[in-house]
């Protein structure tokens, strides 16, 4: 069987120690080069051929972010994995990678003096994203990443096509996504070009400081007003509120009003935020008048949250698999008969426009 071959881009020595004997306790993985720069990690890509990339973002002579725009010109698919730092700068540099085309990101761990603990947060965060970036070149047998590919076609609802769908009764928008979410969404809310009749909540999965970069970044050129959530604040229609890294989000009802609930209960999925805690909060509060949506990432976090809507009786949408950077969240909902449609990243913003209620004139 084929090994999945790494090449390990880091300025820092003991990082890239680290980062490869991570890897090599892998039989499945291969760490066929290291480099100091991006420099010399693209001198070296044709001479190791790696399946994909760990790279830094702060590195001396050509940083991380130089370094994919530079790759993706002569390596438009090679996966790219950026590691970052917990700080503002690290996550504004991520997203700014991301956009550029990486594929993925891992933030470093923060106490590098503690060997043990930095190479138990490697095993558990980097390698399952390497092995499903390279799904393709090294799976045990009967083994899988994601659900069982579907046809495109509306898996389990009445709607008509999308191009003639009819509005629903909707009083809210929920979006779960992960991996390859950052952009997913950027290219969604770029084409919604009016506020939205109703509010919209979501979970991307990231860590603290990242979603409040991420609801910066995705406001600038929206016409939606984003946040981070936070405790207590008011759910408007036209905002959208971004759970916060690190901790569960979910809307309650009081009197009239609805409000955001934040808690640190335990991570679900082994994710915190999770996408199922936010839905089933979605569900109770705005039972079938929902209108959900579950985009590329890794994993099944959403589907059981999507199973609680449909029997509420809410619309459920689902990213294909040809435009999911991973169609496991995506498939799985799918492959549970549960999504009413499922459709490439480019139709998505024009089925929610269609789908929710005309916005009455003020």
């Amino acid at each position: 069987m084929p090994r999945i071959r790494v090449l390990v881009v880091d300025d820092a020595v003991v990082m890239r120690k680290m980062i490869s004997e991570a890897l090599g306790s892998d039989v499945q993985l291969e760490v066929v080069g290291t480099a100091a720069n991006g420099k010399i990690a693209l001198q070296k890509i044709p001479q190791v051929n790696p399946d994909i990339l760990t790279l830094d973002i702060e590195m001396p002579e050509m940083d991380g972010l130089q370094t994919v725009r530079e790759l993706r010109k002569t390596y438009p698919k090679l996966p790219v994995i950026m590691f970052s730092t917990l700080t503002l700068k690290g996550a504004e540099a991520t997203l700014e990678a991301l956009d550029a085309g990486a594929t993925d990101y891992v933030t470093k761990p923060s106490n590098v003096g503690n060997i043990a603990e930095g190479l138990e947060r490697l095993k558990t965060e980097l390698i399952p994203k390497i092995k499903t970036h390279c799904r393709h070149i090294s799976l045990p047998s009967g083994v899988t990443t994601t659900a069982t590919p579907l046809t495109g076609k509306p898996s389990g609802g009445s709607l008509a096509k999308p191009g003639t769908s009819h509005a629903i009764p909707a009083a809210v928008l929920c979006i779960g996504c992960s991996t390859g979410g950052p952009n997913a969404l950027a290219t969604v809310f770029k084409a919604i070009t009016q506020p939205l009749p109703v509010p919209v909540v979501i979970v991307q999965h990231m860590p603290p400081l990242f979603t409040q970069m991420l609801a910066e970044r995705l406001g600038k050129e929206s016409p939606l007003k984003f946040h981070e959530g936070q405790e207590g604040q008011l759910v408007e229609a036209g905002h959208v509120y971004i759970a916060p890294g690190g901790r569960h989000m979910e809307v309650r009802r009081e009197g009239t009003a609805v409000r955001i609930h934040l808690h640190d209960g335990p991570p679900e999925n082994s994710c915190r935020p999770a996408v199922d805690v936010l839905f089933r909060s979605v569900a109770t509060v705005y039972g079938g008048a929902t209108l959900a949506l579950i985009m590329t990432g890794m994993g099944q976090d959403g589907l059981h949250g999507c199973e609680v809507l449909r029997e509420r009786g809410a619309t459920i949408l689902a990213q294909d698999e040809a435009t999911s950077v991973v169609w496991g969240m995506p498939g799985y909902v799918a492959e549970a008969g549960l999504a009413h449609h499922i459709l490439p990243l480019n139709d998505i913003a024009g089925a929610i426009v269609r789908l929710l209620p005309t916005p009455r004139r003020v």
